[in-house]
């Protein structure tokens, strides 16, 4: 999935720093590949958790912790939820594996290439 990343960032013209999560919200995996943002260093890993643990895109998360919504002020009780674009969760036979987090680009650049890194995680576990 590494690999998936790092080649749709390339296609994309962008540097990136890629997290994979289990579905516990631990980390597995973290690459930042050439000058990809710094603050990404902090900001991926935290896209990966709370995809993770939250089953939920980080952007749909954003929008239910909006005030009035369900989740209200969800990042305020865990420090490690970030409520920025490009954390995805990851799903086998309809149970959370893990969550991925792209950062690095403008958010539709860090979903496109989260899109893609889940197609092909859908693909290697022969999921449509």
């Amino acid at each position: 999935m590494c690999s998936a990343a790092r080649e749709k960032s390339k296609e994309i013209g962008i540097d990136i720093s890629f997290a994979i999560n289990d579905k516990n919200g631990l980390p597995k995996v973290y690459r930042r590949y050439g000058e990809a943002l710094v603050l990404s260093i902090t900001l991926v890993p935290a896209k990966a958790y709370t995809a993770a643990i939250t089953q939920c895109k980080t952007k749909d998360v954003a929008r239910y912790a909006a005030e009035g919504a369900s989740l209200m002020l969800i990042q305020t009780n865990d420090s490690k939820i970030t409520l920025v674009a490009g954390g995805y969760p990851l799903f086998v036979d309809g149970k959370i594996a893990g969550g991925i987090g792209v950062g690095g680009g403008t958010e539709e650049q860090d979903c496109e290439i989260a899109e893609y890194v889940v197609s092909v995680f859908h693909e290697l576990t022969c999921q449509k």
